[in-house]
C-alpha cells in the first residue's frame, strides 16, 4: 500500500476508534447507572461534546490547514498549549458550577472540570498527527484510549454515581495522552509555543466556531421545530433512519478533520479538485449503496437494529440514502474550499444550514415525515451544488494561507 493510502486508512480507522469510544462510553454508562444517574451523566457528556466541538473548530481545524511544513512543530506545540490553557480555564468554571449545583449533578460537573484538560489535550493530539501526515500515531493513541476507557468502566460497580463515572472516564485518558505526547515529541523538539495567534482578532478558528455553532444549532432547531408539529413516532423515525447511517458519518468526519493535509499536497487548484471530486464520487456511491443495503434488509434484521421504530424508519431510507449520497459530494466540496479558500465556507454553512431547517419543516407540512426526510435531502443537495459552484469560481491559483496567523 502507498504512503498516501496508508495515511487515508489510518485516518478512517482513527476516526472510527474515536467514534467507537464515544458510543461505548454512553452504552457502558447507561448499563452501570440508574435512570437518574445516566441523566446526570448525559448532561455532562453533552456539555463535553459541545466543548470538544468548539475546540476542534477553533484549534484543530486551523492546525490541519497549516501549509508551512517548517512551522508545523511550532504550530502543534502552540495548539496543545492553547488547548491546555483554555481547557483549564473552562474546567475551573465547570468546577465552580459543580460546587454551586447541589446533588449528584453538581458532583458530575465538578468531575468534568477536573478531567477536562486531560481529555481535550488528548483529542487535540489527533489533529497534530494529521497535520504532520502521521495519522497512524493518532490511531495508536486513540486505540489505547478506547481500550483503557472500556476496561476502566467495566471495572466500576453497578449503580456507580455519575461523578465517579466521569472521573474514571477522564482519568483513563492518561495512558493515551502520555503515549501521544511521546510520539509527538520528535516533531516538536526545539519549537517554542506561541499563544498570541489564537488570541488575535481574525484568527481563522473564529469563523469555524461560528460554522460549528450554526451547524449544530440548526440541527437542534430542526429537531425542536419538528417536535412541535410532528408526533413522537415521526421524530423517532427520522432519528432512527439517520442513526443507521452512522458508519458514513465516520467517513465524512474523517474527510473534514483529516482530509486537508492529504488534499493540500496536490498541485494547484486542478490537482486539489481532481482529488476531491474522486473522493466525493466514492462517498456518494457509498451513501447510495449503504441506503440500498439497508432498504433491502429483511424486517426481522431491521427490528433487531431499531426495534419497533424500524417500520417507520425503513420508509425513510430512500430519502435518507439520497441525502447521504449528496452529503458525500457536499463534504468534498467544502473540503476543497477549506484547502483553497478557508474563508469561503462560513456563508455557505450559515445559509444552507438554515435552508435545510426550512425545507425540513416545509416538507413535513406537505408530506409528513417522508416529506421532512426529502426536505433534508433537498437541502443537502442545494448545499453541495452551491459549494461546487463556488469552487468553480475560485481563481486557478491561490497563495497558500497560514490559518493560525492570517487576519480577517
Amino acid at each position: 500500500m502507498s504512503r498516501r493510502g496508508l495515511a487515508a486508512v489510518s485516518s478512517v480507522l482513527d476516526q472510527a476508534a474515536s467514534s467507537a469510544t464515544n458510543i461505548l462510553v454512553l452504552v457502558l454508562a447507561a448499563r452501570l447507572s440508574s435512570a437518574s444517574g445516566f441523566a446526570d451523566f448525559s448532561m455532562v457528556y453533552v456539555t463535553f461534546s459541545v466543548l470538544l466541538g468548539l475546540n476542534m473548530a477553533y484549534v484543530g481545524q486551523t492546525v490541519v490547514l497549516e501549509k508551512d511544513e517548517e512551522r508545523l512543530g511550532a504550530v502543534c506545540r502552540s495548539s496543545l498549549a492553547f488547548t491546555a490553557a483554555a481547557s483549564a480555564a473552562a474546567g475551573v468554571l465547570l468546577a465552580v458550577v459543580g460546587l454551586a449545583v447541589p446533588g449528584a449533578a453538581g458532583r458530575a460537573f465538578l468531575a468534568l472540570g477536573l478531567v477536562l484538560p486531560l481529555v481535550l489535550v488528548q483529542d487535540g493530539l489527533r489533529y497534530c498527527f494529521s497535520a504532520l501526515r502521521t495519522p497512524e500515531r493518532a490511531l495508536a493513541a486513540d486505540a489505547l484510549r478506547l481500550v483503557c476507557v472500556v476496561a476502566a468502566l467495566l471495572l466500576q460497580p453497578e449503580g456507580a454515581s455519575a461523578g465517579r463515572l466521569v472521573l474514571v472516564w477522564g482519568v483513563s485518558a492518561l495512558p493515551a495522552l502520555a503515549l501521544g505526547l511521546v510520539l509527538l515529541r520528535p516533531y516538536v523538539r526545539g519549537s517554542a509555543a506561541d499563544l498570541r495567534p489564537y488570541l488575535r482578532r481574525g484568527h481563522l478558528g473564529q469563523r469555524f466556531v461560528v460554522e460549528f455553532a450554526v451547524g449544530n444549532g440548526s440541527s437542534q432547531l430542526a429537531v425542536l421545530g419538528l417536535g412541535l408539529f410532528a408526533t413522537p413516532l415521526a421524530v423517532g423515525a427520522l432519528r432512527g433512519a439517520t442513526t443507521l447511517f452512522g458508519p458514513l458519518n465516520v467517513l465524512f468526519n474523517s474527510a473534514n478533520a483529516f482530509g486537508p493535509p492529504v488534499v493540500g499536497r496536490a498541485s494547484g487548484k486542478r490537482g486539489v479538485v481532481r482529488m476531491t471530486v474522486a473522493m466525493g464520487a466514492v462517498l456518494a456511491a457509498l451513501g447510495a449503496g449503504w441506503g440500498a443495503v439497508l432498504y433491502a434488509l429483511p424486517e426481522r434484521l431491521g427490528r433487531q437494529l431499531l426495534g419497533d421504530t424500524w417500520a417507520a424508519a425503513s420508509a425513510l431510507l430512500p430519502a435518507t440514502g439520497a441525502q447521504y449520497a449528496v452529503m458525500g459530494l457536499g463534504t468534498c466540496a467544502l473540503l476543497t474550499l477549506r484547502v483553497l479558500n478557508p474563508r469561503a465556507t462560513l456563508s455557505l454553512q450559515v445559509v444552507f444550514s438554515l435552508l435545510s431547517v426550512a425545507l425540513l419543516l416545509g416538507g413535513y407540512a406537505l408530506a409528513g415525515v417522508t416529506g421532512a426526510a426529502w426536505g433534508l435531502a433537498a437541502g443537502s443537495a442545494l448545499k453541495a451544488a452551491a459549494a461546487w459552484l463556488r469552487v468553480s469560481r475560485l481563481p486557478a491559483a491561490r497563495a497558500p494561507e497560514s490559518p493560525v496567523t492570517t487576519a480577517a
